[in-house]
């Protein structure tokens, strides 16, 4: 069971997600003025070209990243704001990740401009709260409670995407239902927290999601204080990051519609 703690956390995560809402940059603007494409020197080099962008519009890939790209993913910031790497749209089966593609997403993922001011956020709480009491106030107790949060959240990345994918030959990325009732929907995201698509295309539990939370709330233990080293806050980490999961699953699923409904773009 999540302690209250826990569930504080929870609640901080959804109150930030609210805001992120109504501070979201306004969409880009378009250009007003476009300096004319240089002329070709070489026709041969540029028909090459034209062939590779055409074959790119159809496969969907023109705009994206190397990282996008290579992955068959497309970082669809939530909100304009959240990152959101490692989301699969529009396709159903993908060709097996490499162990170092699953590093780059997991990298992509734990230092993203937005990963910065989130454990920002939760660091204040903490130091509001006093939250451990033995690093007491000020700057040098901030950056210890910055620090904490961000090991948290970075080493259950990597744990969950990385390097149990990688031993267990599982596919960390999060494929889209994108259509159907929203209660199947819903349910197809938390489902994904405990089945998972493995490198050769099959389904099975999810070990990397468990075993991996599990990892990571034990490794927390090397840099908490001495107070915090027990089973119930390991509990309430290993907790507060399956949530965590389970949530970011439901953003990655709807935030499509929201996009379309609400931002009004039918592109990322």
């Amino acid at each position: 069971m999540v302690s209250q703690n826990g569930m504080q956390r929870l609640l901080v995560l959804s109150g930030l997600i609210g805001l992120m809402i109504v501070v979201a940059p306004a969409l880009a603007q378009p250009q007003e003025f476009q300096q004319p494409a240089p002329v070709p020197s070489n026709p041969q080099t540029t028909d090459k070209k034209v062939g590779k962008d055409d074959k790119d519009r159809q496969r969907g890939t023109v705009g994206k990243s190397k990282l996008e790209k290579d992955t068959g993913t497309v970082n669809d910031r939530i909100f304009e704001v959240l990152p959101n790497y490692g989301t699969v749209e529009n396709a159903k089966e993908l060709p097996p990740l490499t162990t170092g593609q699953k590093f780059r997403l997991a990298t992509a993922g734990v230092f993203d401009w937005g990963a910065y001011p989130f454990n920002g956020i939760l660091s204040g709480i903490a130091q509001a709260k006093n939250d451990p009491k033995e690093w007491g106030q000020g700057w040098d107790a901030y950056g210890k409670r910055y620090g904490a949060s961000f090991a948290d959240n970075s080493i259950g990345t990597y744990m969950t995407t990385a390097i149990f994918p990688s031993l267990l030959h599982e596919d960390p990325r999060y494929y889209q239902l994108g259509n159907g009732r929203f209660a199947h929907r819903a349910y197809h995201a938390i489902n994904r927290l405990f089945v998972v698509r493995t490198d050769s295309g099959r389904e099975r539990f999810n070990f990397s999601e468990s075993a991996g939370n599990a990892a990571a709330a034990a490794i927390s233990n090397a840099y908490h204080v001495p107070e915090d080293r027990t089973a119930s806050r390991n509990a309430t980490t290993f907790a507060f990051l399956i949530l965590y999961d389970g949530l970011d699953n439901e953003l990655k699923e709807f935030w499509p519609d929201i996009r379309r409904k609400v931002f009004h773009k039918n592109t990322p």
